[in-house]
């Protein structure tokens, strides 16, 4: 893909306004800029996209939101920080020895460090 495919303000080949990587007009976010101002979408439409180019994959896209249309972050409640805090707790449990590892456990062990060397020392 060529930088001149990236920029398609008016929307012919892509079906969307399609701008180059980094150079999105004012007025429009990615949902990562919104967050960082304190907004979500809120439910709109994609205005457009943004393509970044790579040389031997598809294109990096993302896509851009109206910041005039969005609506702020809902703010965290106690139910869904308790939630949160509950999920965050069930990573952190080891299966095998039911104990808080301290750490999200990766899912290639299936179990907190100590627990999964023992036992693959056991099947050698």
């Amino acid at each position: 893909m060529r930088f001149a495919d990236c920029f398609d303000p008016v929307g012919r080949v892509h079906g969307l306004p399609t701008f180059p990587w980094r150079l999105a007009p004012d007025g429009l976010a990615t949902r990562r800029q919104l967050r960082a101002l304190g907004l979500r979408p809120g439910g709109q439409d994609i205005a457009g996209q943004v393509l970044r180019p790579r040389r031997r994959r598809g294109p990096l896209t993302a896509f851009l939101y109206r910041i005039d249309r969005a609506k702020p972050v809902r703010p965290m409640t106690e139910a869904r920080a308790a939630a949160l805090a509950k999920a965050n707790a069930a990573r952190r449990t080891c299966p095998v020895c039911r104990r808080d590892a301290g750490y999200v456990i990766p899912a290639s062990l299936g179990a907190c460090v100590p627990c999964a060397d023992s036992d693959s020392s056991r099947a050698a």
